[in-house]
């Protein structure tokens, strides 16, 4: 989370200083519609490059995962670039427009317009004669942006209609892109803030091109067929194995990849329950029945079906050096601890002496499936792990103080969470209270791509 405030409060703060150094006026300005006029410079300006970045990351950009702490973290920044873009662009609006509102309604009087000074540039002269179209189309660009972003902020909101709805922000993008090049200050161009602004501009426009074509991570994507199936009535999970002949070069336990197994309804990410051997060449995938899309799974899919997987994404790999580690999955949050178990088990046999962290594994949930705890106890006893179940019902919840309780070692482990975003916090919040090192030592899978 560290690297996500920073990536975007350092991104605000440096165009806002290189804005300031291109607008060394600002504050002299000579009167309230100047001011509108930098003003409304200034928003465009953020509202754009946050659009920019958030279209980048949309690509799924392998580089930065790792320094973000994996590609959940990289679609946290994503959703936060398109809240400010949002919110930046009202502001813009209302800059733009609420000025005219004013004069009409009589409150200020309408500015004198001299003569505007003639154009030496002919850029600046072709520019000119685009602005009624820029501004046209800019305003309506910004009413279906602000549609299209609120829409992916509802959660209710169906993931099959998401998926058609979300890749129309490239066209709307694209059209932002005519909007802010024909109306930025023509002087900026040649400032440090504009040669920036190109090139995000730049970037974004290609990143949307890419989305429109549909050709998001299609260098990582490879075909699988559909080898088995298992259902799980107890807690209502699906377990899918799906072999991938080619293509796959593994994959590290507690990633995840996009599964698609109908085009119409997009790829949908799923953490991988398997750990990868390439003589089996076998992805397991555990999906819980939650949504429109994974409660109807079961129906949809069929053994010997042909599905495209893509991937591997993320860094929830229980890789940080500490002597004790505690895991929790809440949930169907239990997935990629199952992904770890079973490589470690796999280590244990190949390499019975090389020395390996003590391991306590916390499993709370609120249904109970007797066949899927069975397994889940096999691969703790295989991988020499400590296992903790807790039904809701039966044992009540898991708290900080229990799971300390249990594993009385707990200051000298590192702690990794999947499950509730909430459920995370709260147990991030409570170890820090009592003085663990949370920065460091407590990892938390943000596995919400909306």
């Amino acid at each position: 989370m560290r690297h996500i405030k920073l990536a975007l409060w350092g991104m605000l703060a440096l165009l806002t200083v290189l804005w300031l150094l291109a607008e060394p006026q600002l504050f002299q300005p000579a009167n309230f519609l100047a001011l509108r006029g930098t003003m409304v410079q200034y928003s465009g300006i953020i509202a754009m490059a946050a659009m920019s970045v958030a279209m980048v990351l949309a690509l799924r950009p392998r580089r930065p995962e790792r320094w973000f702490g994996g590609l959940d973290k990289m679609y946290r920044l994503h959703k936060w670039l398109g809240i400010a873009a949002l919110v930046i662009s009202v502001v813009h609006w209302l800059w733009s427009q609420g000025p005219k509102w004013a004069v009409g309604w009589g409150l200020i009087a309408r500015p004198a317009r001299g003569e505007r000074p003639p154009l030496e540039n002919p850029i600046e002269q072709f520019l000119m004669t685009l602005r009624g179209s820029a501004e046209g189309l800019g305003e309506w660009a910004f009413y279906a942006a602000v549609l299209l972003i609120a829409l992916a902020l509802i959660k209710s909101f169906p993931y099959r209609l998401f998926y058609k709805t979300h890749r129309l922000l490239a066209v709307v993008y694209l059209v932002l892109v005519f909007h802010a090049v024909v109306l930025t200050t023509f002087r900026y161009w040649t400032s440090p803030i504009g040669v920036v602004m190109a090139l995000l501009l730049a970037a974004g426009t290609y990143a949307a091109v890419i989305v429109l074509l549909r050709r998001v991570g299609a260098g990582r994507q490879v075909r699988g067929r559909i080898a088995s199936l298992q259902y799980y009535p107890g807690v209502k999970a699906l377990e899918t194995v799906i072999e991938v002949p080619q293509g796959w070069h593994g994959h590290r336990p507690g990633q995840f990849a996009f599964a698609t197994s109908d085009r119409f309804e997009g790829a949908h990410p799923y953490t991988i329950a398997s750990a990868w051997n390439d003589n089996d060449r076998r992805i397991t995938f555990v999906t819980k029945e939650l949504g429109d899309h994974t409660g109807h799974l079961r129906e949809k899919l069929r053994v010997g079906q042909e599905v495209t997987i893509e991937g591997p994404y993320g860094c929830f790999d229980f890789d940080n050096g500490q002597p004790r580690q505690i895991w929790i999955g809440g949930g169907i949050g239990i997935t990629p601890f199952i992904a770890a178990m079973k490589h470690l088990a796999r280590e244990r046999r190949e390499n019975p002496g090389a020395p390996r962290p003590a391991i306590d594994m916390f499993h709370t949930t609120a249904d109970y499936d007797e066949k899927a705890i069975d397994k889940l106890n096999a691969d703790a006893d295989a991988a020499n792990i400590r296992l903790h179940v807790l039904v809701d019902a039966r044992d009540g919840l898991l708290t900080g103080e229990r799971i300390r309780a249990a594993a009385p070692e707990w200051r000298d482990a590192s702690i990794w969470f999947c499950g509730p975003t909430a459920f995370g916090e709260a147990l991030r919040k409570d170890f820090a209270a009592q003085g663990l090192p949370v920065a460091e030592r407590f990892h938390q899978e943000l596995f919400d791509m909306r």
